[in-house]
């Protein structure tokens, strides 16, 4: 287990222990969602809001451990293997920060939980674009269209326009903790219409390529 594997299970661990020492400290029905204006919309029990989150992140982490050795490209997979576990440590962080959030609103803390949250995305989404700029042909990880899975050129063209746009898309959802809501749903929104954007992308490029 390589260092950036280790990090990962040791914030789970963490987490862990934070949630059984808070325990005690904690409501009956604990506030576990918000909507987009950042207002606590839904509750669960005490027990499932405290051990939820890690236990969630205990299984994103594994699955995502294992999920290469069941890729019959996994040798383009080891070749950017370190992007791929740095992205395990971002996505598990990305938990473990929103767990903190749900913990201190419900110790009795009162914040912008939008605002709070639009950096943890932006970070999230520049970190995916750094893997998808690294991202070989493979059945898992990254944008699999029949294009870009039938083409090793698609593929690197698809994905370094990909990794451009969401690296864009998250220095905007960044930006939401300055600006607000607003900003925060229009990077989502231009997520989605980037996604199709993608898609059609790889399909003519491979189009463009069949006809040289």
């Amino acid at each position: 287990m390589n260092i950036y594997k280790i990090i990962a299970l040791a914030i789970i661990i963490v987490s862990f222990a934070v949630g059984a020492w808070l325990y005690p400290s904690m409501p009956e029905r604990m506030a576990s969602h918000w909507n987009i204006a950042g207002e606590a919309d839904g509750t669960m029990s005490a027990f499932w809001g405290i051990f939820l989150m890690p236990i969630i992140s205990l299984v994103m982490f594994l699955f995502l451990l294992v999920l290469p050795r069941f890729d019959p490209l996994k040798a383009n997979v080891a070749l950017f293997k370190n992007y791929y576990d740095g992205f395990i440590v971002a996505i598990t962080a990305f938990f473990f920060y929103l767990y903190v959030l749900t913990l201190l609103w419900n110790l009795g803390y009162r914040f912008d939980m939008t605002r709070l949250l639009a950096p943890a995305f932006g970070l999230l989404f520049v970190f995916l674009g750094v893997l998808l700029k690294h991202a070989k042909r493979n059945w898992f990880i990254g944008i699999r269209t029949p294009w870009t899975m039938s083409s090793d050129a698609v593929w690197d063209k698809t994905h370094a326009l990909g990794a451009k746009i969401f690296m864009a898309v998250g220095m905007l959802a960044f930006s939401g903790a300055l600006f607000g809501t607003p900003v925060f749903v229009a990077a989502f929104v231009v997520l989605l219409c980037s996604v199709l954007f993608l898609v059609l992308f790889s399909y003519f490029a491979f189009k463009k390529e069949q006809q040289r």
